[in-house]
């Protein structure tokens, strides 16, 4: 428990085309396998860009192609407001804003940049961060991005329970503009 609160970075390989088991040690060091024929593979050309690195890779065997983006992992615990505790997910925050987001002119590339911020935010806090903190950051970039999102978000993230809460946050986006 105490190795799992400790803040550390690992790699997290996001992969363009998705499969399991791609990696295996030889020799300590993990060495990327073929998508499509789970042989070896060489590293062709390396790019590192806003804490991601993009490697474009070739098979030894079929000679096939692929690209794979790596990107350290933020290792914190969320505490729920129910006080449960789970780590830190990525997915749930993208997933978010995505449907925030969905039917107005925002790329996912806006989205992604929003969520490495939230994330490189993240990295200088302790072992834990509440729920509602992590909330309240991701309204703050969508509020940066569009306008309409923002209060999708915030109309379900705050629960409006009445339509008078709901009116408040419209006016003060208001006068905020």
């Amino acid at each position: 428990m105490l190795q799992r609160r400790k803040l550390y970075l690992r790699l997290l390989i996001l992969y363009i085309v998705e499969f399991f088991d791609l990696y295996t040690i030889c020799c300590g060091v993990a060495v990327m396998k073929c998508v499509f024929c789970s042989d070896d593979t060489k590293v062709l050309d390396k790019r590192t860009v806003d804490n991601v690195t993009r490697r474009r890779r070739e098979c030894l065997k079929c000679k096939k192609r692929f690209t794979t983006y790596e990107r350290a992992d933020v290792s914190v615990d969320v505490v729920k407001k129910d006080g449960r505790r789970e780590p830190f997910s990525r997915e749930k925050i993208l997933s978010g804003m995505l449907k925030a987001c969905e039917k107005r002119p925002v790329t996912r590339q806006q989205i992604e940049d929003a969520i490495d911020r939230i994330e490189n935010d993240l990295r200088g806090t302790n072992e834990e961060v509440q729920s509602k903190k992590i909330g309240e950051m991701v309204m703050k970039y969508l509020k940066k991005i569009d306008k309409i999102a923002y209060i999708r978000f915030a109309s379900v993230y705050r629960s409006f329970d009445d339509i008078r809460l709901f009116e408040q946050e419209v006016k003060s986006l208001k006068k905020a503009s």
